[in-house]
C-alpha cells in the first residue's frame, strides 16, 4: 500500500441552507462528522433563525465556522452566474459575511474564514476583478479572516498576493477536468455519488498529490480541506464513508484553522 504524502486534512460542508423551520439536509448529523462548517448567510439560502440554529449546533460540537456568501439569488440557489459588477460583489460579500458574524456573536461563536458559494466561487476562480472584490471585502471586515478557495484558482492567487490567509479546497463529490477545474454541473462526471469511488479518489490524491480527472490525466492540486456538499440527499453517508476511509489510513481529521 503506497505511503501517504498528506497525513492531516480538514473535512468541511456547506450548511445552514434552509429557511426558518425548513432544513435542507441533516446539518446536525453533518456537524458530527466534519471539522469545519461553511454557513450560508442570506445570499443563496438561510435567514437569521437558520444561521443562529446552525451556528449554535456548530458551537456545541466545537466546529470551526466560515461564512458562505453567494450571489443574491435564492431562486437559483446561487448557482447562476449573474452579471453583477465587481464593486457590487464587494458590497454583498461584506453584507452577508457581516450578518453571519453578528449572528455568530449571539450564538456564542465566531466566524474564522470566508468560502464563496456556487457560481460566485466559480467566477472568482477565473475572474481577477471578482476575486479582488471578495478579498477587499474580507480584509475590510476583519484582517484576521482567512479565505477558503478552490485549489489552483485565481482567488487563491489573489488572496495570497494580498497577504490574506488562504487555504486550498478540494471536493469529494465533484469531478475535475484535466485543467484542474470542476466539471460543470449537468455534464457527465460532474457529480460523484459512489461513496467508495469518492473515498478511493481522495486516497489517491493523499498518496500522490495528483487528483484523478474526467477524461484525462490526473492533475496536481494542493489541498488543506475536503468538501462534501451538505444539500445532497446522501451527503451524510458520503461524509461518513470518507471519514472512515481516511481514518482507516491513519489520516488525522482536523480543522485547517486551529
Amino acid at each position: 500500500m503506497p505511503a501517504l504524502t498528506i497525513r492531516t486534512i480538514d473535512l468541511n460542508s456547506d450548511l445552514g441552507e434552509g429557511y426558518g423551520p425548513w432544513v435542507m439536509g441533516d446539518d446536525k448529523a453533518m456537524l458530527d462528522i466534519v471539522t469545519s462548517a461553511n454557513v450560508a448567510c442570506g445570499g443563496h439560502a438561510s435567514d437569521p433563525e437558520t444561521m443562529f440554529r446552525t451556528l449554535t449546533w456548530a458551537r456545541e460540537r466545537g466546529i470551526t465556522v466560515g461564512a458562505h456568501p453567494s450571489y443574491p439569488d435564492k431562486e437559483g440557489f446561487g448557482r447562476r452566474r449573474l452579471p453583477i459588477p465587481a464593486p457590487e460583489v464587494e458590497r454583498f460579500v461584506a453584507a452577508q459575511t457581516g450578518a453571519l458574524i453578528a449572528i455568530a456573536a449571539l450564538a456564542g461563536t465566531k466566524v474564522s474564514y470566508v468560502k464563496p458559494h456556487g457560481a460566485l466561487a466559480n467566477v472568482a476562480s477565473e475572474d481577477s476583478a471578482v476575486a479582488q472584490a471578495i478579498v477587499r471585502a474580507v480584509r475590510a471586515i476583519d484582517g484576521k479572516l482567512a479565505i477558503l478557495a478552490i485549489s489552483g484558482t485565481v482567488l487563491e492567487q489573489v488572496a495570497g498576493d494580498a497577504g490574506v490567509g488562504v487555504f486550498s479546497e478540494l471536493y469529494a463529490d465533484r469531478g475535475y477536468t484535466p485543467a484542474g477545474n470542476l466539471v460543470p454541473r449537468g455534464q457527465p462526471g460532474a457529480m460523484i455519488d459512489d461513496y467508495g469511488a469518492a473515498a478511493a479518489r481522495l486516497l489517491t490524491w493523499l498518496e500522490t498529490g495528483m487528483m484523478p480527472t474526467v477524461g484525462g490525466d490526473p492533475v496536481k492540486l494542493a489541498g488543506h480541506s475536503i468538501c462534501v456538499h451538505g444539500d445532497d440527499p446522501h451527503a451524510v453517508v458520503m461524509a461518513r464513508a470518507i471519514r472512515v476511509a481516511l481514518a482507516g489510513r491513519s489520516v488525522t481529521i482536523a480543522p485547517f484553522l486551529r
